[in-house]
């Protein structure tokens, strides 16, 4: 949706309350878009909620599948192998 300035300043909390509801506002000044008005998810801080709001991953509720991985140690540990190739 396209609004003047003059029209977004008249009716601030309107448009502030639309764009909370996901609704864009482009601010127009003398008939070109000068600025974009978009609403903010909220989230509560953590990174993983943050990358979930983003959609840079996604979640089902369950466990991670390499949550059942349970590593044992066998062979040579991978930093005596790094000191005995230096040397």
């Amino acid at each position: 949706m396209q609004v003047s300035m003059r029209e977004f300043k008249s009716h601030l909390a309107q448009y502030v309350s639309q764009a909370q509801s996901g609704q864009l506002i482009e601010l127009t000044s003398h008939r070109k878009v000068v600025a974009r008005l978009a609403g903010v998810l909220p989230v509560d801080g953590s990174p993983v909620s943050r990358l979930l709001a983003a959609g840079a991953a996604s979640w089902q509720g369950g466990k991670p599948e390499g949550a059942r991985l349970v590593l044992q140690q066998k062979g040579t540990l991978v930093s005596k192998m790094v000191l005995d190739d230096r040397g």
